[in-house]
C-alpha cells in the first residue's frame, strides 16, 4: 500500500522540482552591521560619488608638475579631515596628508621621501625640492571608484562581511532584505536516542538533526528542534504537524524509505502535502522526499548520515537560499584525480567525498558507505561520477564542490 508513494527521479530534474517551488516570504528593515548573510531585496546606491573629491593618495607635497625642477615655497600644511585654505600657484606647494583634499591649483602629489626641505629663520620660508628621478600622479580622483546613484548592490545579492563597509561607505545603514525562512528539523525512529544519551541495545545516537542545524547555521538559518518522533504514525503525524504550523520549512530525517515502519510519505499524503518526489537517482541519498502546500516546504531526507549531509548540501541548501531570494551557485574548484576512483555500479550518480593535497590533486577517501560518517572528517569536498560512468583515471580534470 505505502509503494504507490514511491516513484523516483534524476537528481537534475529533484534540484529543479524544488527550486521552482521556492517562495520567498516577505521582506524586512535591518541595520547594515547585521547585513552579512542576509539577501537584498531591493539594490542599493550610491548616495555621493566615491571619492566624494580629489584627494591624495599617500603622504605628500600638493604641487604643480611643471614647478617640480625648482625649488617651492611650502604655503600650507592640510590635515586629512580640514579643506586646504589656499590655492597652489606658480612655485608654491602644500604639505598633504593621505585622504585630504587637493588644493585648487595642484595637479600631482609627490611622495615626502622624494623631497627635501629646508626651512630658513631669517625669512621664515620652508623650500621643497623634488629629489626624485620621476613621480606619479598619486591623486585618487573625484567619482573614480563611484557616481552618485551608481548602483553598488543588485537585488538578490547574498551580502557577506566584504560588503559591510560598502553599506557604510554609501549611508545605507538600513537596507531592505528578504525574510530568513523559519525551519523545523525533526528526526524518526525507535532506534534514535540524543547525543548525550548512552543507547541501548540496537539504539544509536541522533547526529543527522544535528549535523543539519550546523549546516543551516552557516547559512545564518537558526532551526528549531523537535525532537524525536517515534515509529508510530500517530506521532509522527502529530509531531510534523505541529513543526509545520510554526515553521516554513520542515526537514525530517528518517522515515522516508520503504520499510514497514517509514510513515512520511503517507503523514505528508493524509496531512494534504504534495509530495513531488520521494526517490532521487543518486548514491547516497537515493530515500529523499520532497513536499508543499501553499507555502509549507517539507524536505524528508535518509537516515543514514552521510546520505543526509549530502543532500543538505546538494538540495536542501540551494533550496534554502532560493527562498531568501538568492540564486545560489556553490563554489566548484576544478582539479585533477591524483589516483583512480572507481565504482561498482554506475545506474545512479554517485557523489564521493574526496581530499585535496599540496599539490591540489585529489584522492578518495576511505568512505563505507551512507553511513560511514567518520568519512567526512578528513574530506575536503565531494565529485560526482555520472550516471554510466564507474571510473576517473588518474590525472582526469574533476569538479570538486567544497563541503
Amino acid at each position: 500500500m505505502i509503494l504507490k508513494y514511491f516513484f523516483m527521479i534524476n537528481f537534475d530534474q529533484a534540484l529543479e522540482i524544488s527550486l521552482n517551488q521556492a517562495f520567498t516570504f516577505g521582506i524586512e528593515s535591518v541595520s547594515f552591521e547585521e547585513a552579512a548573510g542576509r539577501v537584498l531585496a531591493e539594490s542599493v546606491r550610491s548616495d555621493r560619488d566615491v571619492p566624494p573629491f580629489n584627494k591624495s593618495a599617500m603622504d605628500g607635497f600638493a604641487c604643480r608638475r611643471q614647478d617640480l625642477a625648482n625649488p617651492m615655497h611650502l604655503i600650507e600644511v592640510i590635515q586629512a579631515g580640514t579643506p586646504p585654505l589656499k590655492s597652489v600657484t606658480e612655485g608654491m606647494c602644500s604639505q598633504i596628508m593621505t585622504g585630504s583634499v587637493i588644493p585648487d591649483g595642484a595637479d600631482l602629489v609627490v611622495k615626502v621621501e622624494d623631497c627635501s626641505r629646508e626651512h630658513s629663520e631669517i625669512s621664515g620660508i620652508t623650500e621643497i625640492r623634488f629629489i626624485g628621478e620621476k613621480t606619479n600622479v598619486n591623486i585618487c580622483y573625484q567619482g573614480e571608484d563611484l557616481k552618485a546613484g551608481e548602483e553598488i548592490l543588485a537585488a538578490g545579492t547574498l551580502l557577506d562581511t566584504r560588503h559591510v563597509p560598502i553599506l557604510a561607505t554609501v549611508g545605507s545603514v538600513f537596507i531592505n532584505v528578504f525574510r530568513m525562512p523559519s525551519v523545523g528539523v525533526l528526526s524518526t525512529g525507535n532506534e534514535l536516542v540524543e547525543p548525550g544519551e548512552t543507547p541501548g541495545i540496537s539504539q544509536i545516537r541522533n547526529t543527522n538533526a544535528y549535523q543539519t542545524i550546523a549546516q543551516l547555521a552557516k547559512m545564518g538559518i537558526d532551526c528549531d528542534y523537535y525532537g524525536i518522533a517515534a515509529d508510530d504514525e500517530d506521532i509522527t503525524r502529530s509531531m510534523i504537524s505541529e513543526a509545520l504550523q510554526d515553521n516554513d520549512i520542515l526537514i525530517l530525517s528518517g522515515g522516508v524509505s520503504m520499510g514497514e515502519f517509514d510513515f512520511v510519505p503517507a503523514v505528508l499524503d493524509s496531512l494534504g502535502l504534495t509530495i513531488a518526489y520521494n526517490q532521487v537517482a543518486v548514491q547516497p541519498g537515493k530515500p529523499t522526499l520532497f513536499g508543499y502546500d501553499n507555502h509549507k516546504f517539507v524536505f524528508g531526507l535518509p537516515g543514514n548520515p552521510v546520505s543526509s549531509y549530502f543532500m543538505t548540501e546538494l538540495l536542501v541548501k540551494p533550496f534554502i537560499y532560493r527562498c531568501m531570494g538568492h540564486f545560489w551557485n556553490p563554489p566548484v574548484f576544478r582539479l585533477r584525480a591524483g589516483e583512480r576512483i572507481f565504482r561498482n555500479k554506475s545506474n545512479r550518480l554517485a557523489w564521493i567525498p574526496v581530499r585535496i593535497d599540496r599539490s591540489g590533486m585529489v584522492y578518495q577517501i576511505e568512505y563505507h558507505g551512507s553511513a560511514h560518517i567518520f568519512s567526512l572528517r578528513d574530506a575536503d569536498g565531494i565529485i560526482q561520477v555520472p550516471i554510466g560512468q564507474t571510473e576517473i583515471v588518474i590525472g582526469e580534470s574533476v569538479d570538486v564542490r567544497p563541503i
